[in-house]
């Protein structure tokens, strides 16, 4: 039996997956910080194609994370919800801790490793 919640993973899986780009990625972070932005604009900020800007931002606007904003002649993007900075935020501290938890590890793995050889040098 589904469950209402069950809704909201599927959705939630399906902004991960959309999120699961370092440009896309890139995007939302720049419109968090600077606000409503051309697609020209970031094409020259991270030196690629407007084509190539215009499908990371299709993807975004899918799932409701930036939408366009007109003004004149000009389409500017922006964040639909800039709690997603938060979220993202939130998801760098945990990839933070990971990373210092894996540095605690391989140094505990160093120090073992060189005690091992050290004393397989003495016994021989």
């Amino acid at each position: 039996m589904l469950r209402s919640a069950d809704g909201i993973y599927d959705l939630q899986a399906t902004l991960l997956k959309s999120l699961a780009s370092p440009m896309r990625l890139r995007i939302i972070h720049h419109l968090g910080e600077a606000g409503p932005v051309e697609v020209r604009k970031l094409a020259e900020l991270f030196g690629i194609s407007q084509p190539t800007v215009s499908q990371h931002l299709a993807a975004l606007r899918s799932i409701g994370l930036v939408e366009a904003v007109r003004d004149g002649r000009e389409v500017r993007y922006q964040l639909a919800d800039p709690e997603i900075i938060a979220a993202c935020g939130l998801m760098r501290q945990v990839l933070i801790r990971r990373i210092a938890r894996l540095g605690d590890l391989a140094a505990s793995y160093e120090s073992e490793a060189q005690t091992e050889t050290e004393t397989s040098a003495a016994h021989a």
